[in-house]
């Protein structure tokens, strides 16, 4: 018996931001094929496009930048209208930048953050609304980033912390609607984001010193497998790989622990090597930042 056809979520709508490549077009194939409409919503048109073609389901393709409201809303607006009330909103677009602090562009240092936690507060506010109609479930993709924060990331590690406590702050505002909020932790995801890794020196060191199963890189399909199964649960907490909610009692510690690898790694660095690595993270995180100046009349691109 086909699998999608007893899944609770079948016929129901999912909106997912961040959907053109690594997780969110992964997830958008899952939730597709779990019989749902899925929406995919980015700021790389032709590559959200080359994502729904491989969709078994209907989709939507919007080109969004999640930091305009105004943009978020009217693609609610279209959702609505194409597909249907969403029943399942997925936070997921996101970019990074590594560098140290003083070195970093101002801009881009913003720029992660308002795409990671003002983007994600941004498309609450534009489908809480449908959520409420539908009772549906919102979910925030967050990151071990927020258990310990590493040097030489601090917007990105900034931004997922953020977007934790915002997600949690939301889920008490939220629950007598009969809205769910769940938070994923996302560890090592071979996704374009990371494919620079080795480059970074103290993220290169900190996955060095974690335990050997802590060192896998898993791939976006089976993450977004994680994901899926806790998106049926309308699950409040999701940890991609699963071990890691053992580590949830131990978070206390790890800044420290953090601190102390990445200190080290620092030390060994001099101030030139350190700031040859400032740039932004991956293909997607380079087409958000290009897509932003080209808005703003900058001509200033990051490699």
């Amino acid at each position: 018996m086909d699998a999608a056809h007893d899944s609770p979520l079948r016929g129901r709508v999912a909106v997912i931001t961040g959907a053109a490549r690594g997780i969110g077009s992964a997830l958008a194939q899952q939730l597709s094929g779990a019989g749902m409409r899925v929406a995919l919503l980015g700021r790389e048109a032709q590559t959200l496009h080359q994502a729904a073609s491989a969709l078994p389901g209907p989709t939507l393709c919007i080109e969004a930048d999640v930091t305009d409201q105004d943009a978020l809303d009217h693609a609610a607006e279209q959702v609505a209208r194409q597909l249907g009330d969403a029943s399942v909103v997925v936070a997921n677009a996101g970019v990074a930048a590594g560098g140290p602090f003083r070195q970093m562009d101002a801009d881009l240092w913003r720029r992660v953050i308002d795409v990671n936690l003002i983007g994600a507060a941004n498309t609450a506010r534009a489908f809480l609304p449908q959520l409420a109609l539908t009772r549906g479930y919102f979910l925030q993709i967050a990151s071990t980033a927020a258990f310990g924060s590493a040097p030489m990331m601090s917007a990105y590690c900034a931004s997922k912390a953020g977007a934790e406590s915002f997600a949690l702050a939301l889920r008490g505002e939220v629950e007598p609607d009969g809205v769910a909020v769940g938070i994923a932790y996302v560890h090592w995801t071979g996704t374009d984001m990371i494919s620079g890794l080795e480059d970074h020196p103290v993220l290169r060191a900190l996955r060095g010193h974690q335990p050997w199963f802590a060192r896998r890189v898993h791939s976006p399909d089976q993450v977004a497998e994680w994901i899926t199964a806790g998106v049926h649960r309308r699950a409040l907490h999701i940890y991609a790989p699963p071990w890691l909610r053992w580590c949830q009692p131990l978070r206390p510690l790890f800044p420290a622990v953090v601190a102390r690898v990445a200190r080290r790694e620092l030390r060994r660095s001099t101030s030139e090597e350190l700031a040859g690595d400032v740039g932004v993270m991956g293909p997607g995180g380079r087409a958000d930042w290009d897509a932003y100046g080209s808005d703003a009349g900058r001509s200033r691109p990051l490699r």
